[in-house]
């Protein structure tokens, strides 16, 4: 998992550099914490920006409907990725897979009356635009990217057929609940205790950190939730009785806590090798951990 030979790594080092010269070591590292979060999650911040200029800019007489516009965009976003490297094709996989399972939800949702595209576009296909997949396609590109961008490692980790399993209990219950009872609160309590001893071991700028996996997840979800309001807020998608100017439910936090789970997993069966990966010992020391934190060298 070393990039440090990458412009980008190159960039980081020397930012990293200048401002713990400048700012105590907690504050350096927060900057740089969220700096590299906002690398992250690069393509799915392009994406909402997509939404939110094109909400204000589209005209309905303009020949090129809006949600086809974006289909084109998100296209071009996702050649340019590739093009100037921001994005590996092992990325380009997983990115794929999130397609595929995103969009085969996007269907069923969509036709059950969960949540509704309320525009016109030649590239619906069952009242679901493609660009849909884009989306969910963001989330999967933030998550390759903030494993690579963070060095990220995930110790201990249970058996890893438990994280597949759990994924595909997850997936199919958000089909099979408009049918019989919902699970998720089983799924909830299953995914405390399938990783509530996994650590996220990450570095922001020079020593290695670490925080539950559950909390991470946590934290994910309501960022995604902040998205989706942006989404609904600018007529995007609307959830069944949702008003444009409404506020998303909470509850929805839930959902993308487990969906964020089948994230995970999808991107596990691209990217094994930060999961209790071979370690040495660091001689940094975390101030989360009196002991000395691993650094993974895989």
């Amino acid at each position: 998992m070393a990039f440090h030979g990458t412009p980008t790594r190159r960039i980081e080092r020397h930012l990293g550099d200048w401002m713990r010269a400048r700012l105590p070591s907690g504050l350096a590292d927060l900057v740089m914490f969220v700096l590299k979060q906002g690398w992250s999650c690069l393509f799915g911040g392009l994406m909402l920006a997509g939404l939110i200029i094109s909400a204000k800019v589209w005209q309905d007489e303009w020949d090129l409907a809006r949600y086809d516009a974006l289909l084109i965009y998100a296209v071009c976003l996702q050649v340019l990725f590739v093009v100037l490297r921001l994005e590996t094709w092992r990325e380009v996989k997983i990115i794929a897979l999130f397609h595929l399972s995103g969009t085969l939800m996007e269907l069923f949702k969509v036709n059950v009356g969960s949540w509704v595209y309320p525009e016109p576009a030649l590239t619906k296909l069952w009242g679901v635009p493609l660009f849909s997949g884009f989306m969910y396609a963001s989330v999967g590109s933030y998550m390759a990217r903030v494993i690579r961008v963070f060095d990220m490692r995930f110790t201990p980790f249970p058996p890893y057929w438990m994280t597949p399993t759990l994924a595909l209990a997850i997936y199919v219950n958000f089909f099979s609940h408009h049918y019989v009872p919902d699970m998720r609160y089983l799924l909830f309590a299953a995914t405390v205790l399938l990783y509530l001893r996994t650590r996220v071991w990450f570095v922001a700028s020079t020593r290695p950190l670490w925080m539950p996996m559950p909390l991470a997840a946590l934290l994910t979800s309501g960022a995604l939730w902040i998205a989706e309001n942006i989404g609904t807020n600018t007529g995007t998608w609307l959830y069944a009785g949702q008003a444009q100017f409404e506020m998303v439910s909470l509850a929805k936090m839930g959902s993308w806590y487990l969906l964020l789970y089948v994230s995970f997993a999808t991107v596990t069966l691209v990217v094994r090798d930060a999961l209790d990966c071979p370690v040495k010992q660091s001689r940094a020391r975390s101030t989360r951990s009196p002991e000395a934190p691993p650094t993974p060298e895989c």
